[in-house]
């Protein structure tokens, strides 16, 4: 008898530490910090009949090319009003034609701007089999037969959890939870505060091998590219055809919801063919340009000579301004040095994140693992105490305590690093030095952080060692898991200690 319960709690367990190694794996292999992200970026390709962007957005009759807004929608040179600050307004943009992409990538820039702290109801971006062009949801229909990621203002149910971002999917057959948010029907969502910002805000959705990511920026800084995850849902059907577009809607409270650009890119899996042109240019129009070209070109040239000839009090004034002087090619250095410094230190907050949220579904998975084995087969012969496994959890959350401490220093370097790179007149080498400094003591800070880690970790593993389970004949033990995230964080912190001798090396000459 207890060899059978024996032999039926390794069947249970086994499934759990197999998905255990092969997401750990995979970030140490493949998507981690010990992967190549350059190897596999798909190829993008930008598509104009699904995007629009100011200036000289609309045309003369007061439509955008390629789009039907609809409702108390306003399109204006520079941007789109999708639902004025007015109580009970809606408003959707929609494109005309159906998008039959593979995988895609949005890119929606906008703004949401209000008189009071609070504000409703917000914004919605959409890709769903049919246009939703007036509606309850956001201004667009219900029952919709695709994906909407929901920027959600106002906080129906009292849970203090709004402003948030809420991806939501639907097969067309499920009614919208407008009184609690969507919260039963959430498939993936995160807090992020996007009114009133001093830039606008950035949502950056991937549709890449059925899996959906959203990337947002919160609007505090110029930088395009200042992305910060927000969520992501795997194993995401959608369907094959879709029109994609965005709504807004106004209650009680009322907010401008503006849209300054949706551009829509298609992509395409490394190894693959890219997509080729709707139309090919013939030879005859090639030769056609060419020519114009180099009629124009001689034009310009004999332009030049005349206007040298009538103005000779001017020759020579130019030239000085093509070559840059030391004082600005060092300054350009430093700047360019600052970027790269920049964008490193938020790829390893992008990948902490990811970490983090891999270690926590690693903790819950066990928690629930732990109260299954108390609830079910309590005092069993030859089981592993609960005192034991209670040890393994307490590590796990040891480590991600520290993991949120790297990631909170992480953060503050990324603010300063951001400070650096837009220094007042006054004082620009002092402060450019007293940044530096900054950065170095961050960077310094990460490490120790690290070593910490790595020394409470190695002192937990002599004092109380891990519980030895029934051998498994081809998965994974206990003591191999703890030895894998050991490995794991030995390797971010040569990872980060080699960035950090890159780094040096970069500032040597400052």
């Amino acid at each position: 008898m207890a060899g059978s319960r024996r032999r039926g709690l390794q069947a249970r367990v086994r499934p759990l530490f197999c998905a255990l190694l092969l997401s750990l794996s995979r970030f140490v292999g493949g998507d981690g910090v010990g992967g190549d992200p350059a190897a596999g970026l798909p190829h993008r390709r930008f598509e104009y009949k699904y995007s629009f962007k100011g200036p000289h957005l609309v045309q003369s009759d007061g439509t955008v090319p390629f789009w039907a807004h609809a409702g108390n929608a306003i399109p204006s040179s520079d941007q789109i009003r999708v639902a004025p600050s007015l109580k009970s307004q809606r408003g959707s943009v929609w494109t005309k034609a159906k998008a039959a992409f593979e995988n895609w990538e949005v890119e929606v820039t906008f703004r949401v701007t209000g008189r009071g702290r609070i504000g409703a109801d917000g914004l919605a971006i959409w890709y769903t089999e049919n246009q939703g062009l007036e509606g309850p949801v956001f201004g667009s229909a219900d029952l919709w037969n695709g994906v909407g990621i929901f920027f959600d203002s106002f906080d129906n149910d009292g849970k203090k959890n709004n402003p948030a971002i809420v991806i939501i999917g639907n097969n067309g057959q499920i009614h919208y939870d407008h009184q609690n948010d969507g919260a039963s029907q959430a498939l993936a969502s995160c807090q992020r505060d996007f009114r009133n910002k001093p830039y606008p805000v950035r949502a950056k959705i991937i549709y890449y091998q059925k899996t959906l990511t959203v990337m947002i920026n919160n609007g505090f800084t110029p930088d395009k590219n200042d992305y910060e995850f927000c969520a992501k849902v795997e194993n995401m059907i959608i369907p094959a055809q879709g029109h994609f577009g965005i709504s807004a809607a106004t209650g009680g409270l009322a907010d401008d919801h503006d849209v300054l650009s949706f551009l829509t890119f298609q992509l395409t899996e490394p190894g693959k063919e890219p997509p080729t042109p709707d139309k090919e240019i013939s030879e005859k129009e090639k030769e056609k340009y060419q020519e114009e070209f180099e009629h124009f070109q001689q034009e310009l040239d004999k332009k030049k000579e005349e206007f040298q000839k009538g103005h000779p009090d001017l020759q020579g004034q130019p030239a000085e301004e093509i070559f840059e002087s030391v004082g600005d090619r060092e300054l350009r250095q430093v700047f360019e040095g600052q970027n790269r410094i920049h964008l490193e230190i938020k790829q390893l907050n992008r990948q902490l994140d990811m970490i983090l949220d891999e270690q926590r579904r690693y903790v819950s998975s066990l928690t629930e693992e732990i109260s299954k084995r108390g609830a079910g087969m309590p005092g069993q012969h030859g089981q592993i105490s609960q005192q034991e496994l209670d040890t393994v959890v307490k590590t796990q959350h040891e480590i991600l305590r520290q993991v949120n401490e790297m990631k909170n220093s992480m953060s503050e370097t990324v603010r300063l690093v951001s400070g650096m790179q837009h220094p007042g007149s006054a004082g620009g080498v002092y402060e450019t030095a007293q940044h530096f400094a900054d950065i170095k003591e961050h960077l310094h800070t990460v490490k120790r952080d690290v070593d910490n880690l790595v020394q409470r970790n190695m002192l937990s593993n002599e004092k109380s060692k891990c519980p030895e389970l029934p051998p498994f004949p081809s998965c994974l033990s206990t003591v191999h898991f703890i030895i894998f995230v050991v490995v794991q964080t030995v390797l971010f912190i040569g990872y980060i200690m080699y960035r950090s001798q890159q780094e040096a090396a970069a500032k040597k000459f400052f």
